[in-house]
């Protein structure tokens, strides 16, 4: 569900389907009906199980502080559809959103597509419109079969390979690796961080195949910890403080600054580290009220990562966590990881079609100090005799709801 879609659907008359397909064939006839927009556009293209989000921001204040203008195609939603879509690093606004609708109506879109693929139509031609310098498009959920596997992108980057969204990726490593490397094409760049083995052996075979040059963390460039970190790529960058906190942020951001190196953006120290000091991405580590911060730990990787960052930036402290996870995902590996830096979990159902109630949570989870609760979740992070820091986490579904609420 793309909150605020239907608004749209029902004010020009066009007809999506709710469910998923994955597939090309659907989004490669609409794009034609309606002049193939995403042919005119210099695209970043960026997938992985986790990170995405994170290393797609860090390109995006990297691109602005440099002067470059920017388009980004991300989801899910933060809060509604026009987040999903961003021109210079704000969510697209009403007015520029509906004439991309109209647009889509007098070609006679309606009935053709999902509600993803319609939303990755609305961004191409927005984008169309707008011409950015730049482009940068997140998958939606894998990269072969997801619709915006359509781009032929300046540079493909693959984030992460981890277990998630098994129905429809498979239930192994090598399987989503698989899906994850079916983004690389041929004759394209492609950038990798760091990957299981099973995973990297597959995409370095699929960038053989496809001539693709192949750049990866810690063979080709890194960050080394110094008095400072240093980024080590074909030209070195000192990075005195960096406002996503995290191993993991580190990574993505060496990423994202190996990427545009490849891209041909010519990069200039200071203004690097500008972008990196203060590009902040909702719901990563965000300290939304003092000790109350907001994390979208929603698998067992991003989950290893959060319990790495908080064993990082509060030494032998626990922490209270407050939770709410969808039900497709992998809750018990999920909390399991969270488990070695918890004092208490506290679990809720929220208002999403795909929630898991609080008491299944409970049920999956092995730490002694657990419960379920119904009451107002904001007033439990902001009140109660706990000194502990508080971290809400598990959707970002559920963070976005909670936003009006700290």
């Amino acid at each position: 569900m793309i909150p605020k879609l239907e608004e749209y659907k029902e004010r020009w008359q066009i007809e999506s389907d709710q469910s998923i397909k994955p597939g090309l064939t659907a989004i490669e006839e609409a794009l034609t009906l309606i002049g193939n927009p995403e042919k005119s556009l210099k695209v970043i293209h960026v997938t992985g199980t986790n990170g995405k989000g994170s290393t797609i921001r860090f390109m995006e204040a990297i691109l602005e502080e440099h002067g470059y203008s920017t388009g980004v195609f991300s989801s899910p939603a933060l809060i509604d559809i026009h987040d999903q879509i961003r021109l210079n690093g704000s969510p697209i606004s009403p007015e520029v959103l509906e004439t991309s609708f109209q647009t889509m109506k007098e070609a006679g879109l309606s009935g053709k597509l999902t509600d993803f693929e319609l939303l990755t139509v609305a961004a191409f031609v927005t984008f169309q419109k707008k011409a950015p310098d730049y482009v940068l498009v997140e998958t939606g959920m894998g990269g072969l079969l997801d619709s915006t596997n359509i781009v032929q992108p300046t540079v493909s980057v693959i984030t992460s390979v981890a277990l998630d969204h098994g129905s429809f990726l498979g239930e192994s490593i090598q399987e989503v690796a698989k899906h994850k490397a079916g983004i690389i094409k041929k004759d394209v760049p492609v950038v990798v961080g760091t990957l299981p083995e099973e995973a990297l052996k597959i995409v370095c075979k699929t960038a053989e195949q496809k001539n693709a040059q192949l750049k990866i963390y810690g063979e080709h460039f890194s960050v080394v910890e110094k008095r400072v970190e240093i980024f080590e790529g074909a030209k070195s960058f000192s990075i005195p403080k960096r406002k996503m906190k995290g191993a993991h942020q580190k990574l993505n951001m060496a990423v994202a600054i190996e990427t545009l190196s490849i891209a041909g953006v010519k990069l200039h120290e200071q203004k690097l580290q500008v972008a990196v000091a203060t590009a902040q991405l909702h719901y990563r580590f965000q300290e939304v009220f003092p000790g109350v911060i907001f994390d979208g730990a929603h698998n067992p990787a991003a989950a290893a990562a959060l319990a790495q960052t908080i064993q990082s930036e509060f030494p032998g402290e626990k922490v209270d966590f407050f939770i709410g996870m969808l039900q497709g995902k992998d809750i018990e590996g999920t909390l399991n990881e969270l488990i070695p830096v918890a004092e208490s979990f506290t679990f809720l159902t929220f208002d999403h079609s795909d929630a898991a109630t609080g008491q299944r949570l409970l049920a999956k989870c092995h730490h002694p100090r657990k419960s379920v609760t119904t009451i107002n979740v904001g007033s439990i992070m902001l009140g109660g005799a706990s000194e502990n820091k508080k971290i809400v986490t598990g959707s970002l579904y559920l963070l976005s709801g909670l936003k009006y609420m700290v």
